[in-house]
């Protein structure tokens, strides 16, 4: 207790000063005139994954990226703070928005109140659902609207648990308004319902008529899904009656600007990035490092943005499971790869070695590895003659055998043949395991997942990222990481309202979980996102709120004079 006292007075002391700074704003450039009309194609951040379901009660992670044109919630990412327009945000993180970079979407006002602790949130008026034959005739969105979708998917059997055990009622207060009482402080009660992956905002006439179909989607947003075709793409068309607009150049302009956007989803690396290069895909949002040399040389017109990798890299071990229940076997695999080596030679340079579970973006969350105690970075240095000696001490001189189980999406599969190549000279065989991704996916939340289990995850944000895969029972936990002290401190940080104290408390937490290594932990790669010049109002934002792109492509528009003078 001694130690850890120390530990929080010396992050406290040191916790203004470790937070890193935004970058300088960008200046704006001078506004252009919007223009309406052509059509949008995007390769998702996760082009490689169809959608996953239409349905908001399975609590699929990928519902927002695929519906987010259509179904809206109540608070988004104030785009206008975005670098580009001058402000300090990115906005590429998948599920981190500061509570600055806010402004209401369905919410036109809301407050957060004490004694007891409650929000009372005010809608717009006049926002429409729109009709949809044989479904619902046209009618206005009501806070009764609000109250479903929550209860529908807190009543979900696929509901995370815990995810809204702060939330003990809703009140609607009247045709507009509502109040969510909560029976604690949750200091993620804006990102749960509120911009979250969950919190979209459905009617019941399209939900009762059959959620899981497609050709049943129905929202208030700014376009409407018009066609899908399995693997291949989905089409959307704008949504005339569409009630929000975007200030550009101090004027403002209804939305949305194109007239149809499509979201490719191509399995195949190469030929996505073919499309992009002939200008068949007008944003990919996600290009490997390896392709961006070649691409600035047969496409030097694109534009680029380059961050570090939102997703964690590891192999999870099943803890709950011999050899992995001993922290010497999990630790000798750590030592037993070299990690600088896969920086240097695999990712060419182009990667991090600490980039999990906190993200260097999230300021004062994130602890650089050269400041974390030596039991963490001794994790993080090839050391395979101690990797032996550990494995030796636990009971395996001779090494042992285990299955690592991967997606088949993923592209970077062939990491995992370098791995095993490291394993095998401690003595460890790692057999690779490649399922399509729906079963590769069913394995963990059924929690049936191997003793080795591939992730390339997102990390959310520095609460989350601790919550979903650590604590027990949490689904996005396949090590099966089970400690009821640690439970308990998570508890305490969400409880926590003064932000600076929850940072003190993720970071001694991030220490903690790193040093008991319930993963292989990997280096983060870096990732570009690239567009062609013709894209407008744009500038490599990936999220406006929890994996949500969609209002940030719904203000883009596509100078299409310009397009066709380059050819395309």
């Amino acid at each position: 207790m001694k130690m850890l006292a120390i530990a929080a007075a010396t992050l406290l002391a040191l916790s203004g000063a470790a937070q890193a700074q935004p970058k300088p704003a960008t200046a704006p450039a001078a506004a252009e005139k919007p223009q309406y009309g052509g059509a949008l194609s995007v390769a998702n951040v996760y082009y490689t994954i169809s959608p996953l379901t239409f349905d908001s009660a399975d609590m699929a992670w990928k519902f927002n990226q695929d519906t987010g044109l259509v179904y809206e919630q109540l608070f988004v990412a104030d785009l206008s703070k975005a670098r580009r327009n001058g402000g300090k945000y990115p906005f590429v993180s998948d599920s981190f928005l500061p509570p600055d970079s806010l402004k209401g979407e369905l919410a036109e006002k809301w407050e957060l109140k004490q004694n007891p602790w409650r929000l009372e949130v005010q809608l717009r008026k006049g926002i429409q659902w729109p009709a949809k034959p044989g479904i619902m005739a046209a009618r206005e969105l009501v806070a009764d609207d609000v109250v479903y979708s929550f209860d529908r998917v807190n009543k979900s059997p696929k509901k995370i648990p815990t995810y809204w055990d702060h939330v003990s009622r809703i009140e609607v207060t009247g045709k507009h308004s509502f109040t969510m009482h909560f029976s604690s402080y949750n200091a993620e009660w804006d990102y749960r319902w509120g911009w979250g992956y969950y919190s979209a905002i459905v009617p019941k006439e399209v939900m009762e008529a059959g959620a899981k179909d497609w050709k049943n989607v129905s929202g208030t947003g700014p376009y409407a899904l018009t066609n899908y075709v399995q693997g291949n793409q989905m089409t959307f068309t704008k949504n005339p009656a569409y009630w929000d607009s975007e200030t550009i150049g101090g004027a403002p302009y209804k939305l949305p600007f194109a007239d149809t956007i499509t979201y490719r989803y191509i399995k195949d690396e190469s030929t996505a990035l073919t499309a992009l290069r002939t200008g068949k895909i007008d944003i990919m949002e996600a290009v490997r490092w390896s392709a961006v040399d070649e691409l600035k040389k047969s496409a030097p017109k694109l534009q680029w943005n380059k961050i570090i990798s939102n997703n964690g890299s590891y192999i999870t071990l099943r803890m709950d499971q011999k050899p992995f229940d001993d922290v010497r076997v999990r630790r000798a695999l750590n030592m037993a790869i070299n990690k600088p080596e896969i920086i240097k030679a695999y990712y060419g340079g182009n990667a991090e070695m600490l980039g999990f579970p906190m993200h260097s973006s999230w300021g004062g969350y994130y602890e650089p590895l050269a400041e974390m105690p030596e039991s963490v970075r001794e994790l993080y240095t090839f050391n395979p003659t101690k990797a032996k000696q550990l494995l030796a001490e636990a009971g395996y001189p001779n090494g042992f055998s285990f299955k690592t189980q991967t997606s088949s999406a993923s592209l970077d599969n062939d990491l995992l043949a370098l791995i095993a190549a490291y394993l095998a000279k401690v003595g460890v065989k790692m057999e690779i395991q490649v399922m399509e991704y729906s079963a590769y996916l069913s394995a963990m939340t059924t929690k049936t997942n191997a003793a080795g289990y591939f992730l390339q995850a997102g990390l959310n944000n520095p609460t989350t990222s601790l919550r979903k895969t650590f604590v027990t029972k949490q689904t996005w936990n396949p090590s099966q990481h089970s400690d009821p002290e640690f439970d308990k401190k998570m508890a305490e940080v969400y409880a926590e309202p003064d932000e600076r104290v929850r940072q003190i408390k993720v970071k001694l937490m991030t220490r903690e979980i790193l040093d008991k290594a319930p993963h292989i932990f990997l280096p983060v790669p870096h990732v570009y996102t690239a567009w062609w010049p013709w894209v407008k109002n744009y500038g490599g934002e990936l999220r406006a709120g929890a994996d949500r792109p969609g209002p940030i492509h719904a203000r883009v528009w596509i100078d299409q004079e310009m397009k066709k003078k380059m050819g395309f």
